[in-house]
C-alpha cells in the first residue's frame, strides 16, 4: 500500500470520491484536520493531498495552524514528496513556495465548468492523458494571482489564469474540484449564497449537477489512480524545463 498524508482544513470539504479512486488504486490515507489535530511530519509518507477550505491561505490569525501547513507543503517540495493541492489547497501551495495569491479580479468561478490544458501539459505524466479541456466544479473568489517562481502552468481558463501548476517535479495545484459530491457543492452554495449567485443560472440544478459530477468522475478518476503510481514510484516524475515535443 501506498501511504498518503491528507490534510482537510476545512470542515465543509471531506475527501469525497476522490479518497474512493485512491484507495481503489491501491492507497493507505491518512487523515488529518489541523484545526483539530497536530500536522504530522512528512516521515513515512509518500504523497501528501491538500483540500480546501473557506479560509484564505494567510488567515493565520483566526487559523494559526495554516502556517503548520505550508511548512509541511514546502517541506514536501524540497524532499520531492508528490503532493495534489485543492482549491485552498493550491493556493496554500503557492505561497508556501514563493507565489502569491488575491481576490480573482474577474469575479468569483462557481460550479461546473470546464478549463483548458496548455501546452506544457503534454509533458506532464499527470497531466498529458486528459481531455484538452477537462472538466471541474469551480467555488472560489481568490485565485493565485502570481505562480511560484519554479512551478510550470498547466491549465487555465478565460476568467483565471492560474488553473493548475506544478511546482517542482511533483506537486501540483488545482484552483478548482475534483473530490466534491452534488450535496458537498450544494452546502457551499447555501453557505454563500452571494458566491453562488455569480455562477451560470441554473447550476444548482441537482440533475445538472449529478451529471457534471459524473463527468468530472469519468477524467479525474484515471487522473487520481496516476498520482497514486506516481507517489509509490511506479511512473516516473515530471522533469521541470523539458522542451515541449516536436509535432
Amino acid at each position: 500500500m501506498t501511504r498518503i498524508l491528507v490534510i482537510q482544513p476545512g470542515a465543509d470539504d471531506p475527501l469525497g470520491p476522490l479518497g474512493d479512486w485512491m484507495q481503489a488504486a491501491g492507497a493507505e490515507l491518512d487523515l488529518v484536520k489541523p484545526y483539530e489535530q497536530p500536522v504530522p511530519a512528512l516521515d513515512g509518507y509518500r504523497a501528501v493531498v491538500c483540500l480546501g477550505g473557506a479560509m484564505g491561505p494567510l488567515d493565520d490569525v483566526d487559523h494559526p495552524w495554516l502556517a503548520d501547513v505550508r511548512k509541511l507543503l514546502s517541506g514536501a517540495v524540497a524532499k520531492k514528496v508528490p503532493v495534489l493541492a485543492l482549491c485552498l489547497g493550491a493556493q496554500l501551495l503557492a505561497v508556501a513556495t514563493g507565489g502569491q495569491v488575491r481576490r480573482a479580479p474577474s469575479g468569483p468561478e462557481v460550479g461546473p465548468q470546464l478549463v483548458a490544458k496548455r501546452d506544457s501539459a503534454v509533458r506532464d505524466p499527470l497531466f498529458a492523458d486528459l481531455p484538452f479541456t477537462p472538466d471541474v466544479i469551480q467555488f472560489h473568489r481568490d485565485e493565485v494571482g502570481l505562480l511560484p517562481p519554479s512551478a510550470e502552468l498547466l491549465a487555465s481558463s478565460p476568467k483565471c489564469d492560474n488553473q493548475a501548476f506544478r511546482v517542482g517535479q511533483s506537486a501540483y495545484g488545482l484552483q478548482f474540484h475534483i473530490e466534491t459530491t452534488p450535496e458537498v457543492v450544494l452546502s457551499w452554495a447555501e453557505g454563500s449564497p452571494e458566491v453562488a449567485d455569480s455562477g451560470r443560472r441554473g447550476w444548482q440544478d441537482p440533475v445538472r449537477l449529478a451529471e457534471a459530477h459524473a463527468d468530472v468522475a469519468e477524467v479525474w478518476q484515471p487522473f487520481a489512480e496516476r498520482f497514486v503510481r506516481l507517489a509509490s514510484g511506479e511512473l516516473t516524475s515530471a522533469v521541470p524545463g523539458m522542451p515541449l515535443p516536436l509535432v
